[in-house]
């Protein structure tokens, strides 16, 4: 499977990937590449948008990967965007190992081959891994195995087993805070599951936090020094709810108040630092919210309907900047909708399991609800959602078969 996988997604890299990466209309909007660029140049960690500063708008584990390629390969050359593609691909395709585990887990080792085969050839696992170089493969690799160790958490009271997960949420939150509500439900859940069958819980939650604590506190402790204040993580999350929440609704984002594709905002930047920065764009995005309560109440409903299904608008203006959308909209649709038959019939069968895979679902999208999505935001949740559909296929057919089968009995 992870061959197979692996090929496949490798195949789909040089059709314009690699151009588009070291293209010069492109190098400097790839941020994880220009906070990359920023430590090789002895600047340390750099901002994402070109500004010659140090930053905390992005998080740490995947420029840190990035450097690690353009340290051995090149600063973006064909050698380096092509490796970091390899890896992002490489990732995924292993993603088919904690899936059929957790699957299995969960199903039995019939549905998790069905899984994990599907996964194989899966369209958004080929395509977010081979054209988008981005931190959402790593992410998506940890979660799957963060599902299985929370699997193992309910049944076992060993410290060590703890300390990993605790370990591996921290290592995840470091690539993508937005996972640690999470992880904070997945150990909270697997606690809940200790306490109903009376085994020892205080001492295995407290390890995993304090581990997770360790883990990530070297980070906000060079934030602190740098920056003389607390940054959870990562700091853009102003400028994430001014891009969406400005009165501009033709795109789910307004990318042109991005410093990146704004000389003016990126003038600003410059001028008064990133903290001061962000502090601005999040008075101007909560000013306008506070203004227009009613339109943001709508817009976060629009942005879940965008998410799940694909679907943002038809205005020929919008279609001319999203082509693809008229052909995505029906396969994200069903996507969504086979998932939500699946965790149905999971309830009637396996309620805990049921409410873990649903509240993953639900808490993990909230905070791109309250912000702005993106295309790529929901994509760590696919291995949950292909589960869940390949599990709802499994049922019908089963019981067509034994529908069948007892008209045939019936019969004779």
């Amino acid at each position: 499977m992870v061959l197979i996988a692996l090929a496949l997604r490798m195949a789909v890299i040089p059709f314009d990937t690699i151009e588009n990466l070291m293209d010069a209309n492109h190098i400097h909007a790839w941020e994880p590449g220009n906070v990359a660029e920023s430590i090789l140049a002895g600047h340390g960690f750099g901002s994402s948008f070109l500004s010659n500063q140090l930053a905390a708008s992005f998080p740490p584990v995947y420029p840190y990967i990035v450097v690690a390629f353009f340290y051995v390969f090149g600063i973006h050359t064909a050698q380096s965007i092509f490796a970091i593609h390899t890896f992002d691909c490489l990732l995924s395709a292993l993603a088919c190992i904690p899936i059929f585990l957790f699957t299995r887990n969960t199903f039995g080792p019939r549905v998790a081959k069905w899984v994990a085969w599907t996964w194989v050839f899966f369209p958004y696992a080929i395509y977010f891994s081979a054209a988008w170089a981005w931190s959402t493969n790593i992410l998506l690799f940890c979660l799957c195995w963060l599902i299985y160790l929370a699997q193992k958490l309910e049944k076992s009271s060993s410290l060590g087993l703890w300390a990993g997960f605790g370990l591996l949420a921290g290592f995840t939150g470091l690539d993508e805070p937005s996972v640690f509500v999470v992880t904070s439900f997945m150990m909270a859940f697997a606690i809940l599951r200790l306490i109903l069958a009376k085994k020892r819980w205080f001492m295995q939650g407290l390890v995993a936090s304090l581990v997770l604590v360790a883990t990530i506190t070297p980070w906000l402790i060079r934030d602190e020094v740098v920056f003389h204040r607390f940054i959870p993580i990562r700091g853009n999350m102003g400028l994430e709810m001014y891009m969406g929440n400005n009165g501009q609704n033709l795109r789910w984002t307004s990318d042109d108040l991005n410093p990146l594709h704004n000389q003016q905002e990126l003038d600003e930047y410059t001028r008064v630092g990133e903290v001061a920065y962000m502090d601005h764009k999040a008075a101007q995005a909560h000013a306008y919210i506070a203004a227009h309560r009613g339109w943001y109440v709508k817009m976060c409903i629009r942005r879940a309907v965008y998410m799940w299904t694909g679907f943002w608008s038809f205005n020929p203006a919008y279609l001319s900047e999203e082509p693809m959308d008229p052909y995505n909209i029906p396969f994200a649709t069903c996507f969504t909708l086979t998932g939500l038959v699946g965790l149905f019939f999971l309830w009637r069968r396996q309620r805990f399991e049921a409410i873990r895979y649903a509240g993953i679902l639900l808490l993990f999208p909230m905070m791109y609800y309250l912000a702005h999505p993106e295309p790529y935001h929901l994509r760590p949740l696919d291995p949950i959602m292909v589960m869940l559909s390949c599990y709802a296929f499994f049922v019908v057919r089963e019981k067509m078969k034994n529908k069948k089968a007892n008209a045939a009995l019936a019969t004779n």
